[in-house]
């Protein structure tokens, strides 16, 4: 059996990125610095594409891409595969276990057995580490989870090859360390992170993505009411909430991570700027949660009226107006080192 450390973390795969990259001797890159490095923080509103018979939203880059682009930065070779057959797909997952290299794998929630039922919900984007088989039963280190636990053959595969949007196709990944990052990669690699990040959120041309999708779906909000009528358009507002809360750390905690990584960050790059934009995403977390708090209270029927829809919308304009000066402030610092 591989000893493999598990550490809880906020979210999936910036907590597998970060226990892969320990496990083989990397202890600098914290689940923040991940997430930072890889730009993880996005925002997305998709109407044409439906996930649970609501418009799909997400509050993260694609999944893969954070563990992707974090070891490119660091100058870490990255093993990355798909698979259209399933027993391919375990028997190179097997020939890993049998050379003690623990994997990232992309899999599906629905049918994840140790999952609570409440969490059980048909998304596709969730990640986990396989560190070890015995009697066929395959020893996982969930991030999210407190403790390791197990998947027999039957339901890992299950997971692995899970139908529907952002299908996983049996992905697994791992990182193939020829040596350490130094200070110098690390520092450069932040700051690739950050301009990423601010591409990302302000320049995507279209209505859809980053700052300009935070505020479309705000305009959109305003209308729910009276062009679905208040059950369906609760049934879009529990969707936001969903991947916003529910889903690794969602829109709120990935906020307050990203301001965790700009601290951080500090200690490598001192620049003061870094501190005053880690203070904005905290209080852009602070406001995701009060508005997950108003579509919760919208959904459970307490608060229907169009003014409540209105006060809805307007923490998202509040919300895309504050993270749109926060990257135009880390746009204009100096990170020199």
């Amino acid at each position: 059996m591989i000893d493999f450390k598990h550490i809880q973390s906020a979210h999936c795969e910036t907590g597998v990125t970060s226990n892969l990259l320990f496990h083989n001797g990397i202890d600098t890159i914290s689940e923040p610095l991940a997430f930072g490095i890889g730009s993880g923080l996005f925002f997305i509103y998709i109407p044409f594409l439906k996930v649970n018979h609501a418009p799909a939203i997400s509050f993260r880059t694609m999944p893969g891409m954070i563990f992707k682009r974090t070891c490119n930065a660091l100058k870490i070779p990255v093993i990355q595969k798909k698979f259209r057959s399933e027993s391919e797909a375990m028997e190179y997952l097997d020939q890993c276990i049998d050379k003690s290299k623990p994997v990232g794998c992309q899999v599906g929630v629905y049918y994840l057995t140790y999952f609570p039922k409440e969490y059980r919900f048909h998304f596709n984007a969730h990640n986990l580490v396989v560190f070890g088989k015995e009697n066929n039963r395959y020893l996982i280190s969930d991030p999210v989870m407190e403790n390791t636990t197990e998947l027999t053959g039957q339901e890992l595969q299950r997971v692995r090859f899970a139908k529907g949007p952002l299908a996983p196709k049996g992905q697994l990944y791992y990182p193939e360390i020829k040596e350490k990052p130094d200070e110098l990669i690390l520092r450069k690699a932040i700051v690739k992170g950050i301009k990423r990040n601010v591409r990302d959120m302000l320049y995507i041309p279209g209505p859809f993505a980053g700052v300009s999708g935070i505020r479309f779906t705000a305009g959109k909000i305003k209308k729910w009411r009276g062009q679905l009528g208040t059950k369906k358009a609760g049934t879009y507002l529990a969707q936001l909430v969903r991947m916003q809360e529910e889903i690794g750390t969602g829109g709120g905690g990935f906020r307050f991570m990203y301001a965790a990584f700009l601290e951080q960050s500090y200690q490598h790059i001192p620049n003061e700027g870094l501190k005053e934009v880690s203070e904005m995403f905290t209080e852009a977390g602070d406001i995701w949660r009060s508005s997950a708090v108003q579509a919760s209270g919208i959904f459970k029927g307490r608060i229907t009226e169009q003014s409540d829809f209105d006060l809805m919308a307007d923490y998202l304009y509040k919300v895309a107006d504050l993270e749109k000066t926060a990257f135009k402030k880390l746009a204009g610092l100096k990170l020199t080192f």
